[in-house]
């Protein structure tokens, strides 16, 4: 696949699978992980999410700003590294706002503890199981049946 290729591949997974673990590195250096939903998605490739002050991602993130988020669905996963930053602002907010926010912030846009995190990615690698789950578990039992090594699908690194 050419590089642009590769790109649309990633940016295609995160359209079809917005929640992600967003995997952070705390300031006593234990890696650890927090389910977000990805807001949105700019033409440059950063992505927006929302979260709130106060908060173990949002705490790591300000001790350091190397991130990976991780996407999964039936045949297909991706891990995006790249940096993140915490970001007041209301306007911004507001233009990110949608119905599954007023869920966690009832006051809107204006919520006291809603902040935004976005991620800079500087790359991916994505994996591909043809057919899915079924498809990779009769995979597994044909190499162990003929002593073959399983086919597991493609991957690919993208710079982004």
């Amino acid at each position: 696949m050419s590089q642009n290729e590769n790109i649309h591949k990633v940016m295609e997974i995160i359209e079809h699978h917005r929640i992600c673990m967003l995997t952070t590195v705390g300031d006593d250096g234990a890696i650890m992980g927090w389910p977000m939903t990805v807001t949105k998605v700019e033409d440059n490739g950063e992505l927006w999410f929302f979260s709130s002050t106060g908060t173990g991602p949002v705490a790591a993130i300000g001790t350091e700003a190397r991130v990976n988020l991780s996407f999964g669905g039936k045949n297909e996963w991706l891990s995006v590294h790249g940096s993140a930053v915490v970001i007041t602002s209301e306007p911004k907010a507001r233009e990110l706002w949608n119905e599954a926010a007023a869920a966690f912030y009832p006051n809107g846009p204006e919520s006291k503890d809603l902040v935004l995190v976005r991620v800079r990615p500087d790359g991916a690698q994505y994996w591909e199981a043809p057919g899915g789950a079924i498809s990779t578990i009769f995979q597994w039992a044909k190499a162990r049946l003929t002593g073959e090594v399983i086919d597991a699908g493609e991957s690919q690194k993208v710079e982004l």
